[in-house]
């Protein structure tokens, strides 16, 4: 049975090469920011040329001596988001080298491990871009019993394929009209691995041309690269947290012997350095402007959008559905300013409206909004102290409404929407209305305790606390209630909800949806 020898990674490594300098003028015009670097293709062959010329020095006797002194070759002068990552691929089949031979199987379990290596180094892993288009080639050779050149062809053409879904996930390349610069290198090197392998010829198998060349302004932003020896491990999550906080595109990739790449696009360079320094010991410092594309106009096409920060993954799948993007995050945890600057510079248009679900989600987006990341965009951010308000604002959203008008609609639907909540008192409090003691169903209407139903908590005492708070809603008029259930409510509660509201209130429209919040039974809207 065929196995990956040195000549073969020797082979492979010269293939990267020839196959990136093909199309690196085209990977180049691809350029959609924030998805690609400025000079992906460029950055591309940089990384493997150099991982290229370091395998030649180091003359390995094994396999996996090859493929660790190319993945070494790479991290050491990997350039750009894309040239990082790339070196992670080639570090995951390394380490996965070192540990078996690479027959099919074997090739099938590498490319599990480049996948991990490679989505471990990114702080925020986005759909559409290199790194889906790996997990797809992983995921789909994961149980390959098949040959060396079986696995090889498979992984080169899942790649392709993949490659063309691109533009579906990730809106900026939809509007762009481009598949992903970084996977389309991906696809390149595999093409390239295939080829050597089955011995055919190492052109590029996929034809590449550029189907938007973008002007350029001048640069609003740095990408700021560097390798940093002498750290912890254990102090990585601090420093990706901490570059997270000055801009996007964070990786932090080792190469297996104790150095790391650090990249990052943001607009302080000296506080990017001084995060490493504080860590470890800086080198191999590279600062260059981050050419930003001046934002694409398809005749007709998307100028805007609308995006949504929430808690609750029942709800982001709602609002999903509505064609809304959407960062979902952990109940009670904030999105830090990479996620934030993620979901803004993401969207597709100009003008980009953000709906936050609540206080501390809209603290976020303002201070993600003001960032100097997001400078090219026009930010508006909405406050909503509730979901019920986010989904009271989509509901007069018109994207054929001039776009001034509709962030006036969306703020005006939100602010009069009256917002009420049932939650479960977790402790003894005083409220306004009497004291609540630990398992009291509490009621609440725009923040402030309205009722209090004693303990314990049942499908009955739910109904009629959560009428209870609807009625006083009510009392100053209102034609729809919408309704999010949290995580614990009792299956039955929205049909007995809704069957009390129709016997007392029969001139109401009520909505209910899966909410999935935890910290409250139900967040009731008023509008």
């Amino acid at each position: 049975m065929r196995v990956l020898d040195v000549a073969a990674v020797s082979a492979w490594s010269a293939a990267c090469v020839h196959s990136l300098s093909v199309l690196r003028p085209a990977i180049d015009g691809i350029n959609v920011y924030p998805v690609a670097d400025s000079d992906t293709g460029s950055n591309l062959l940089f990384t493997m040329t150099a991982a290229r010329d370091a395998l030649a020095e180091a003359e390995p006797g094994t396999t996996a001596e090859a493929l660790a002194a190319f993945a070494k070759g790479a991290v050491a002068a990997a350039k750009g988001n894309s040239g990082v990552i790339m070196s992670q691929v080639v570090r995951g089949i390394a380490e996965s080298a070192a540990a078996r031979e690479l027959d099919g199987p074997g090739l099938a379990d590498a490319l599990g491990c480049a996948d991990r290596a490679a989505t471990g180094a990114v702080s925020r892993p986005v759909a559409g871009t290199i790194l889906t288009v790996l997990h797809t080639v992983a995921a789909t050779v994961r149980d390959a019993t098949g040959s060396l050149e079986e696995v090889a062809a498979t992984a080169a053409s899942v790649a392709a394929e993949a490659l063309e879904e691109t533009p579906k996930q990730l809106p900026v390349l939809a509007v762009a009209g481009v598949v992903d610069a970084g996977a389309r290198g991906l696809v390149a090197v595999l093409d390239a691995l295939s080829g050597v392998i089955s011995g055919g010829l190492t052109e590029p198998e996929h034809p590449l041309e550029a189907h938007h060349h973008h002007t350029i302004d001048a640069p609003t932003a740095w990408e700021v690269m560097y390798l940093l020896d002498g750290v912890d491990e254990g102090s990585l999550p601090a420093l990706r947290k901490t570059l997270s906080g000055l801009g996007d595109s964070v990786t932090v990739a080792g190469d297996g012997a104790g150095a790391y790449a650090v990249h990052v696009h943001c607009a302080d360079i000296g506080a990017a350095l001084e995060a490493g320094i504080e860590l470890g010991r800086p080198r191999k410092v590279r600062v260059e402007p981050l050419i930003t594309p001046t934002p694409v106009e398809v005749g007709g096409g998307i100028d805007r959008s609308v995006v949504a920060v929430v808690h609750g993954g029942p709800l982001a799948e709602l609002l999903r559905a509505e064609g809304v993007a959407v960062l979902s995050v952990p109940p009670g945890v904030s999105p830090t300013v990479e996620e934030m600057l993620g979901l803004i510079n993401e969207a597709a248009g100009h003008h980009v409206t953000v709906l936050p679900g609540g206080q501390q989600l809209t603290a976020a987006a303002d201070a993600a909004a003001g960032h100097a990341m997001a400078a090219d965009r026009d930010v508006v951010v909405i406050p909503c102290v509730s979901p019920v308000q986010v989904l009271a604002a989509l509901a007069v959203h018109d994207k054929d409404r001039r776009t001034n008008d509709d962030v006036v609609a969306m703020a005006e639907a939100a602010a009069a929407t009256r917002r009420g909540e049932l939650r479960i008192a977790r402790e003894e409090s005083l409220t306004w209305v009497g004291r609540a003691q630990a398992g009291d169903v509490v009621g609440l209407v725009d923040g402030e305790v309205v009722l209090i139903e004693p303990a314990p908590a049942s499908e009955t005492s739910l109904v009629a606390a959560a009428v209870g708070v609807l009625n006083r809603m009510l009392a100053l008029g209102g034609e729809l209630v919408t309704v999010l259930t949290g995580v614990d409510v009792p299956v039955r509660l929205p049909g007995e909800l809704a069957d009390q509201l129709r016997l007392e209130h029969p001139e109401v429209e009520l909505t209910s949806y899966a909410g999935g919040q935890t910290d409250a039974v139900l967040l009731m809207g008023v509008e």
